[in-house]
């Protein structure tokens, strides 16, 4: 079985061939991160798909930020680029949750919490105790949180 870094190397490879220029400088910064992650301990390990796969998802955040930022500073070409980057990297990770799914695993979780007597403020660190298991790496952990508010508000 491939490993998710061999699969970015293997694609890269075939990026470059392609003379996909976009994807072969996309995929390259990726690896980048991976190996900086890899040494940045005391000593140099193998990231597990796991690991790397949040490496990739806080590159594609980083370009997902970074569009929005160009965007509202009026460069477009700029803020497509970045789009363009962020839509390459959420390739490789799991499809993200859409808005009705997420909002039914936050509405259950609201309700086990409210069964638990958890009520305002409190309510919250226990809704989303309940929901991060059930959303890792498949909603960003701020989209999550505005919902969670959101329905505590009702």
């Amino acid at each position: 079985m491939t490993t998710l870094k061999a699969k970015l190397q293997e694609d890269l490879t075939a990026a470059i061939r392609g003379r996909d220029e976009l994807r072969s400088s996309t995929l390259r910064l990726t690896l980048t991160a991976i190996t900086k992650e890899e040494v940045s301990g005391k000593t140099a390990r193998e990231l597990s798909d796991d690991e790397v796969q949040k490496v990739i998802a806080r590159e594609a955040k980083k370009r997902r930020e970074a569009a929005e930022a160009f965007a509202n500073g009026g460069r477009a070409e700029q803020a497509e680029k970045e789009k363009a980057e962020g839509e390459i990297l959420a390739e490789y990770l799991p499809k993200q949750l859409s808005e009705d799914e997420l909002r039914a695993i936050v509405a259950q979780a609201v309700e086990e919490a409210r069964a638990a007597g958890a009520e305002g403020p409190r309510a919250m660190g226990q809704v989303m105790k309940i929901v991060n298991p059930k959303v890792a790496g498949l909603a960003e952990g701020g989209r999550v949180a505005a919902v969670v508010k959101q329905l505590l508000a009702g």
